[in-house]
């Protein structure tokens, strides 16, 4: 089901350990900035932790994704991180996501991840309990 959860964007900077013998950021990395950035916007924008998840004995399964890149970062580069849930099914969600240089706001990478809520104790997936759906949603209309 479509959901209403924001926007959200974090910003992080290209390290050394980033950078591959071609002298840009592997591939490989992209999606650790996309988790970087949706761990620190569950806390920051949806006031939910991993580690609150995890005192559920939850956890977010990557299930599968997509990147599309377009342009390479490189060392020192600042990157803007954006992300947005777009699907939440019955124990899964797809974010979409965009990393732009910051300097310019070229689009650097595209594409979308999902990801299943676990039982950490049966490794098996779990419905979306309602208390959670509710903490990513926003009212449809911001204003009542």
């Amino acid at each position: 089901m479509p959901v209403n959860t924001g926007t959200y964007t974090t910003r992080l900077q290209v390290r050394p350990d980033d950078i591959d013998m071609f002298g840009h950021v592997h591939s490989s990395r992209y999606m650790d900035f996309v988790l970087a950035a949706r761990f620190e916007q569950m806390e920051r924008c949806y006031r939910m932790s991993m580690q609150e998840f995890l005192e559920h004995n939850l956890g977010w399964y990557l299930s599968a994704t997509e990147l599309r890149f377009l342009r390479p970062l490189k060392m020192g580069d600042f990157m803007d991180v954006q992300t947005c849930i777009v699907d939440m099914g019955t124990a899964s969600v797809r974010v979409e996501f965009n990393i732009f240089l910051a300097a310019g706001g070229k689009t650097i990478c595209k594409g979308w991840a999902e990801y299943v809520l676990v039982d950490l104790k049966s490794g098996k997936p779990k419905p979306i309990p309602e208390w959670i759906i509710q903490r990513y949603s926003l009212p449809d209309d911001p204003i009542s």
